[in-house]
């Protein structure tokens, strides 16, 4: 359905006006599909539905883009907040566009509105006396000279059985507890790494305790008149029952809305505070009548979606926020709660590079149809999901191809055949003795139709997106029943009249499917409407008051006799056994690892476009014939393969090498990066995914053995210059060091006794002789560190290692 978006709406008085928002995504990274099922596509799947049933609803989203989580990205990619934000909103938006997600206005919180709104709410909470004023404990950082946010504090976890050793100062990752920074245990700055200390700090706080009775019956009447998920209600009770304590809106940062505060001037405000307040300022944005919106409870609806770990954001903090301003503003009525989505064997990861991000899944070039409708019928609801390639398959090859792709082809394509065969692309006209109603078939048909109809609006309205869709599934499903029943291609030879009634009853169902799933599959829809010959604007709707919806009852009135339908042809295609393998291994472990793999095959693919590229000539630049310039390539092809060494140990250049420091990578929680002497002149820098196996505090001074010859490689913006050798069990849960003797000499290589021969200055990642080599590597019953039954050795003894025996070595 189109619309005309360069005219804002704004609430029409007799109209159901819906307000619908989605949790601002975060701009410091490209959104994964976790993050896009779990608020923009949601949401934009129930406007599209409000859109189908002409109610008057805006659809209103943006990038998050204050906070410390900004400034960390801009250390890391050492450029200024506003250009990280200037980056990743332009990322975001091409992501959510190639989605199809049909925002009314896709914003950003670094906008002018948002401190204007911002800090209007501000003023009038201060106004109320709703704010207090207290010293807080701060971590500071003597070597960067400025308080640590929480985003720029990282250290262990301090609930009991959780103990994550890379917790977040605002919040756990691992088991979604809410911190403070002084909270951590071994708390690291995360720009320079160093231990930063206590120091006080005046900020202001909003009480919400003392905000508590107007939040409770807030929250008491609209959970129920809203239906709030049960997620929802269960974590908003969760806080009321851990007792609602004041809560800090000032951080000691420049990257925000400045704290309009004479004494506080030199803050901004914490992200919590001012990101729900972006809903406002980007409606503001979107029009300047914006109070229409939300400062009209009486006649506006605010539908928000967003997963689980954002729901006390939104039941708690921001609706005190706007309580305490004691204006009349549109508070939330419906909330809509994901679970996680998570990704094979673990979870999604922004910030590990786990899994499927926007960008990739446009360029596995399955389309855009279809990543719709798998996050659709995957959506985490009551509990989390798993995304699998093989499951993708199977919904796509079976659900999508043979069941709805199927029956709109099937009944499309015999439609276009030629008179005699078909209709000659001509939608049938059904001769007044033939009626639905009394074709037993048909008005079986019918009813089914009409039943699933009231399930599918009953489904939608109460926000129950998955069951809407398997709803709509459901109607084709009956279609491809209706005409295996009715055996259409029989009756076209027996019962011409009969059958014009079967045709164009299907033909009707169609046109129906097209509607209903196209809140779920847009662009299916709109080669559907192609097919069809229908432009959008025919499109059926669902309103109460437009009579389209009693029209559905009677599929065979759909569509008109005699209207000449398009060209069909298939809408989806199978995805095959040996793409899903392709697609597992592209995207398996995290970015690094696939970094690492795509440089080793681009170096791969030069070579071998070098050598295809390559021009013969002789020594005054002609071109040599082809007899001779094809018998020297052949003797060199010999003579090359007489000078390739045979793939050897000792091609191998390990050296003794001890680490001088260690520590975590700033941008991969499972890798540390070490500087480690070799015996040159000056340390390399190695990136190793240890951290979840070895302490960093057991990294530390630590002699161990170093791969040097290997094709450096970056990960996540670190480039490896070497590879520690490390021994693992056959189930990879445990990972140990392999351990020159304490007295070997750093810089000696590590010899293979019976084995002699330089190694490679280099290794060719394209003859694959570290992967030849590394199969025969491991611990024996001793804990010796062999190639085959060979243990490796220095001039003080034998490698080994702690515990691990008969393990691999990688």
């Amino acid at each position: 359905m189109t619309e005309d978006r360069k005219v804002p709406k704004l609430p029409v008085e007799g109209k159901r006006n819906i307000l619908i928002t989605s949790a601002l995504p975060y701009v410091n990274n490209v959104p994964h599909l976790g993050n896009i099922i779990g608020c923009v596509l949601s949401a934009d799947v129930f406007a599209r539905y409000c859109r189908l049933r002409d109610y008057n609803a805006i659809y209103i989203c943006g990038t998050d883009e204050y906070g410390t989580a900004t400034e960390t990205k801009a250390l890391e990619e050492n450029c200024s907040p506003k250009e990280i934000c200037d980056k990743y909103h332009v990322i975001h938006k091409d992501v959510y566009d190639w989605f199809n997600i049909s925002f009314d206005e896709f914003g950003r919180t670094s906008a002018p509105e948002q401190t204007e709104v911002c800090q209007a709410i501000f003023k009038k909470i201060h106004e109320n006396n709703w704010l207090s004023e207290d010293t807080l404990q701060q971590l500071y950082c003597d070597t960067c000279k400025k308080f640590l946010a929480d985003r720029l504090v990282e250290g262990t976890c301090p609930i009991p059985g959780c103990e994550y050793d890379s917790a977040r100062g605002d919040q756990c990752e691992k088991c979604g507890n809410l911190l403070n920074p002084t909270e951590l245990k071994i708390p690291r700055c995360k720009v320079c790494r160093n231990s930063p200390r206590i120091c006080d700090t005046d900020h202001l706080f909003l009480e919400l305790p003392l905000l508590k009775d107007k939040l409770e019956k807030y929250i008491n009447e609209m959970s129920v008149v809203g239906s709030w998920s049960q997620n929802a209600i269960q974590t908003t009770n969760s806080w009321f029952k851990m007792g609602l304590k004041k809560r800090c809106i000032t951080r000691d940062l420049k990257w925000g809305v400045p704290v309009p505060h004479e004494k506080y001037s030199d803050k901004v405000f914490y992200v919590w505070f001012d990101a729900p307040i972006g809903y406002i300022s980007i409606t503001a944005s979107y029009t300047r009548d914006w109070e229409k919106w939300w400062k009209n409870p009486e006649n506006v609806e605010l539908f928000q979606f967003m997963g689980k770990d954002n729901v006390p954001f939104h039941t708690v903090m921001f609706p005190s926020t706007l309580l305490g301003t004691g204006q009349n503003w549109t508070l939330m009525k419906t909330i809509s709660v994901t679970e996680y989505l998570n990704y094979e064997a673990g979870k999604f990861s922004k910030s590990k590079g786990i899994g499927v991000f926007g960008n990739d899944a446009k360029d596995t070039n399955i389309p855009v149809e279809v990543w719709r409708y798998y996050l659709l019928t995957n959506r985490p609801e009551v509990s989390d999901t798993l995304f699998t390639w093989s499951d993708l398959q199977a919904k796509l090859n079976t659900e999508l191809l043979n069941n709805l792709g199927n029956y709109v082809n099937r009944v499309l394509s015999f439609v276009a055949k030629p008179e005699g065969q078909g209709y000659n692309s001509i939608i049938p006209t059904v001769p007044d003795d033939v009626s639905g109603d009394s074709h037993d078939p048909t008005k079986k048909l019918a009813n089914k139709v009409a039943a699933y109809l009231e399930q599918y609006i009953e489904a939608m309205e109460k926000v129950k997106l998955k069951q809407g869709l398997k709803i709509a599934m459901s109607i084709s499903g009956e279609g491809n029943a209706y005409l295996q029943e009715t055996e259409f291609w029989r009756l076209y030879k027996q019962n011409q009249s009969l059958c014009s009634l079967v045709m164009k009853t299907a033909a009707g169902i169609v046109y129906l499917l097209a509607c209903l799933l196209e809140p779920f599959m847009p662009s299916f829809s709109l080669e559907v409407f192609k097919q069809l010959n229908l432009s959008v604007e025919t499109h059926l709707s669902l309103s109460d008051d437009k009579g389209d919806v009693d029209r559905a009852r009677r599929p065979w009135d759909l569509l008109s006799a005699g209207h000449k339908i398009g060209t069909p042809k298939p809408l989806f295609r199978e995805l095959k056994d040996e793409e899903v393998e392709f697609f597992r291994k592209k995207f398996e472990g995290s970015q690094a690892d696939r970094i690492i793999r795509a440089e080793a095959e681009a170096a791969e693919n030069v070579a071998e476009q070098l050598k295809k590229t390559k021009v013969s000539a002789d020594g005054n630049g002609k071109k040599k014939s082809a007899a001779k310039s094809s018998a020297e390539s052949s003797n060199k092809a010999k003579n090359k393969a007489a000078a390739e060494p045979d793939i050897t140990i000792t091609r191998l250049d390990i050296r003794v090498g001890v680490i001088k420091k260690a520590e975590k990578h700033p941008d991969a929680d499972s890798l540390y990066v070490e500087q480690i002497d070799v015996g040159e002149e000056q340390t390399r820098t190695v990136v190793s995914g240890l951290v979840k196996y070895i302490p960093l505090d057991e990294m530390q001074n630590r002699k161990v053995c170093v791969l040097c010859n290997l094709k450096p490689a970056t990960m996540r913006g670190i480039k490896s210059q070497a590879m520690v050798l490390a021994a693992s069990n056959d189930d990879h849960t445990k990972v140990e060091l392999v351990e020159p003797p304490s007295s070997a000499s750093v810089g000696e290589r590590i010899t293979f006794p019976g084995h002699e021969g330089d190694p490679d200055d280099l290794l060719n990642p394209k003859k694959k002789v570290w992967e030849t080599l590394q199969v025969d590597l491991h611990t024996n019953e001793k804990l010796e560190a062999c190639f085959k039954n060979i243990p490796l050795t220095t001039s003080a003894g034998i490698c080994t290692v702690s515990s691990i025996s008969n393990g691999s070595i990688r």
